[in-house]
């Protein structure tokens, strides 16, 4: 089930980032690699949002952060980073976003579910520590969404 949850959600997940345009990127932090993405809850598939526990709502975001680590022997592992973050409207004070732990059939992901502004520009502001005794990294973007209602 594990397996057949992340294939889904890699589906998905592609699938917005070509087809709808949705952000999606990716920082270089010394050893580190640290993927993001923003998308609206929608576009998950109804099982995996319910694997999951999220709400698939027109006014409701997912953001998704992962990291992985590239070792000097060529591995690559997953990182269960930790990552707090701020998300909202340039003119307006941001709200936190709760980001949790998902870890499947290997991988680790950071979630957190935001409201969507409707063709505004939302900023996000995070902090993510792959290493503990490194300072946190800051990845922020901005995203626009619309809205179909």
């Amino acid at each position: 089930m594990a397996k057949r949850w992340l294939i889904r959600i890699t589906a998905c997940l592609a699938l917005c980032l070509v087809a709808l345009g949705v952000y999606g990127e990716q920082q270089r932090a010394g050893n580190y690699v640290i993927h993001y993405s923003a998308v609206d809850t929608r576009f998950l598939t109804p099982e995996v949002a319910q694997d999951y526990g999220i709400q698939r709502s027109a006014g409701l975001g997912l953001v998704n952060v992962s990291v992985r680590e590239y070792r000097d022997d060529g591995a690559i592992r997953p990182v269960n980073a930790q990552v707090k973050g701020q998300v909202g409207l340039l003119e307006e004070a941001p709200d936190t976003l709760d980001f949790r732990t998902v870890r499947d059939d290997g991988a680790v992901y950071q979630l957190a579910t935001f409201r969507l502004e409707h063709d505004a520009p939302m900023h996000f502001s995070l902090k993510v520590r792959a290493d503990r005794n490194a300072e946190p990294e800051t990845v922020s973007f901005i995203q626009r969404f619309f809205i179909e209602r």
